[in-house]
């Protein structure tokens, strides 16, 4: 019997295993804690910092539920167009970019995830989509700031070879442009998989009983991965931008 829409299936034919599932998110919620705390990533927010939060997803939404899916709605025959997620993906990573603190990731996603439910979708399948988005989208983020020490997208790099800078932007590091378009990249090729492998191999089948199978998964995935590549690498370079810009570091 569904609850909320949810049928918490667990042994669907060809989806992915519960257990495998639930051990990534617990194993990497740890890591990206344990490692953030060590590599300096894991700091207090300020409300300063919840601010530039809220307004930047709120700018995801608005755009990913509004004029995005209307430009996306003249190519809805092209796989590989995805205009209202790549507005997304350029809001969210400039947003990180400038925040770059452990949890900034969890924090966005939630956040994402309770206004799109509030204004588009509705209350359906929830609490499991707040969970879906935080621990894959968000959790991704968040790895890549414990990783690479709140340095993401180079933005700690550039702001440290901006100072003393009197007018205008300063010349860009080969150094920090190489970090902006390799962790934008990889954070592209990461939120390629939360959609395709995560949600069509498990969530899906779990909220509502039915496999749509691995022909789904593998096209979902290659659909959006070359443009999720392109537009991470470009919003890690305006993540620099924004960053010293706003900045107060």
């Amino acid at each position: 019997m569904a609850w909320n829409g949810i049928e918490g299936a667990l042994n669907v034919p060809g989806m992915i295993p519960w257990y495998i599932v639930v051990t990534y998110f617990v194993v990497a919620l740890i890591f990206v804690f344990v490692w953030g705390k060590r590599t300096g990533g894991l700091r207090n927010f300020t409300t300063t910092d919840l601010v530039y939060i809220a307004v930047g997803v709120a700018i995801a939404v608005g755009w990913q539920f509004t004029l995005g899916a209307m430009i996306e709605g003249a190519f809805s025959s092209v796989p590989f167009i995805h205009f209202a997620y790549w507005g997304e993906v350029l809001a969210i990573y400039i947003t990180v970019g400038i925040v770059r603190k452990v949890g900034t990731g969890l924090i966005a996603m939630m956040i994402y995830d309770i206004l799109a439910a509030l204004f588009y979708y509705g209350f359906g399948g929830e609490p499991v989509y707040i969970l879906y988005e935080m621990l894959t989208y968000g959790l991704f983020i968040d790895i890549m700031i414990a990783v690479t020490g709140s340095n993401l997208f180079g933005v700690k790099t550039y702001l440290e070879e901006s100072k003393g800078a009197v007018e205008g932007e300063p010349k860009r590091s080969r150094k920090a442009t190489l970090l902006a378009i390799t962790h934008g990249a990889i954070l592209g090729f990461l939120w390629s998989l939360p959609g395709s492998f995560f949600y069509i191999g498990f969530f899906y089948p779990f909220l509502y009983g039915a496999f749509l199978g691995w022909q789904a998964v593998l096209f979902d995935f290659f659909s959006y991965l070359p443009g999720s590549i392109i537009v991470g690498a470009l919003a890690g370079l305006a993540a620099q931008r924004i960053a010293r810009a706003v900045s107060h570091e």
